[in-house]
């Protein structure tokens, strides 16, 4: 188990206060030496701000570019590795897409600033115009390097609330400075379920990891938080996998019984993971749940690339599970309508099923469905690009601009 990110999030103005994020970077990095001296690997420290639409109220393209420019550079400057700027706020029906417009700008003129548009929440409902934004956004980001690389940095999120520390979904809220940490630890699944004979065995040995892993850094970071005046809002216990076996949840879906992750069973498999981190006693934050990121994951890669699940497969997985839809390889060639549409999907099930999910889609450019993608970077695996069904709901997006949905609700207990 490592922490994948020890997430700062506070509130900035235009220009930053230099001495806030002074104050913030000693923190961070007071927080990563006293894990690190633990045995503990931190493998990045970030900044999360409130959401764009408030650090930059005015709707200005032009001065919301200025801030993710100087948050970049502070950043740099102080050793902090990545920023999110926070989403776009665009819930309700009266929502400024002015802002929208700025990020493909911001994506292109930074290198590691990470921005976000919420389209959909439960409380409000989805927004179409701004899907179809978004949807705009995914494609003009596709196009700023050649292996389409640059949306990393781009999610759309539905019903995802703030304190999130993976990014792009992460964002502050309130007056207080706070922070919040992501593991990566699919590892303690492999390992747990490597061990178990029985399905108990499996549930208990792999709750029992993660709630000593999220225990030891909650209590190693509370001192170091509070002498820096943060506040702690618990830890992601999300299962984030790296490409390599003896960390990929795929792998452990796998151990757990499952022939191919992709086969029928991987939804029951995934429910179980799903449970377990609901179940678990910690200081929670965050998705907290099955996380199934394609490209970051060495196993999911290999059964894509055989060919043994769809885009449709992931997002009926996230039903019981998890973020949504991240790191998806995705045809060069794709258009907006169909962007468009996955989007949707995704914003119906967030909403109705009342749970965060997010898409992060990953256009490639000059590439069909069925190659092969041919990343240079450590992080992701190459897989086979999966093909989008149709040509979209280009006629349904046309029919009307924000709809609400009532939310699934549980019978009344006896």
């Amino acid at each position: 188990m490592k922490i994948r990110s020890i997430t700062a999030g506070l509130r900035i103005s235009l220009p930053p206060d230099i001495a806030h994020l002074r104050h913030t970077a000693a923190f961070l990095q007071a927080a990563r030496e006293t894990c690190q001296e633990a045995g503990i690997e931190v493998e990045t420290v970030r900044l999360a701000t409130q959401p764009i639409t408030e650090s930059v109220p005015s709707g200005s393209p032009a001065q919301a570019l200025t801030l993710a420019r100087e948050l970049q550079d502070r950043c740099e400057q102080l050793g902090i590795d990545y920023c999110s700027l926070g989403p776009v706020l665009a819930d309700h029906p009266q929502a400024s897409l002015d802002l929208v417009e700025a990020l493909p700008q911001i994506i292109q003129k930074t290198t590691t600033v990470f921005t976000s548009v919420l389209v959909a929440s439960r409380q409000r409902g989805i927004n179409l115009r701004a899907i179809d934004a978004a949807a705009r956004v995914i494609k003009r980001a596709s196009r700023v390097t050649q292996d389409g690389f640059a949306n990393l940095r781009f999610a759309a999120l539905a019903n995802c609330p703030p304190h999130s520390p993976f990014f792009p979904t992460a964002y502050h809220a309130g007056q207080d400075d706070a922070f919040s940490v992501a593991l990566e630890s699919a590892d303690l699944a492999v390992t747990a379920f490597a061990d178990a004979h029985t399905l108990d065995e499996a549930r208990n040995g792999l709750r029992k990891r993660v709630e000593e892993a999220a225990g030891r850094v909650q209590r190693l970071l509370v001192p170091v938080a509070a002498n820096h005046d943060f506040a702690f809002m618990g830890t992601d216990l999300s299962l984030a996998p790296f490409p390599a076996d003896d960390r990929s949840i795929g792998n452990a879906v796998e151990r757990l019984g499952i022939s191919h992750f992709g086969s029928n069973g991987t939804l029951f498999a995934s429910a179980l993971i799903a449970d377990v981190l609901r179940s678990a006693q910690a200081a929670k934050c965050g998705f907290s749940g099955l996380m199934y990121p394609l490209l970051e994951d060495s196993a999911m890669a290999r059964r894509a690339t055989q060919g043994m699940y769809t885009l449709d497969s992931l997002l009926l997985y996230s039903a019981v599970c998890g973020t949504g839809l991240d790191t998806i390889p995705l045809p060069g060639e794709i258009t907006t309508e169909q962007l468009a549409s996955i989007l949707l999907d995704v914003a119906a099930l967030a909403t109705v099923l009342d749970k965060p999910l997010t898409a992060r889609l990953l256009p490639i450019p000059g590439k069909r469905a069925g190659e092969m993608t041919s990343f240079s970077f450590p992080y992701f695996a190459d897989a086979r690009i999966l093909d989008p069904k149709g040509d979209g709901a280009a006629a349904l997006l046309s029919r009307g601009d924000f709809i609400a949905f009532s939310p699934l609700h549980r019978p009344p207990e006896a």
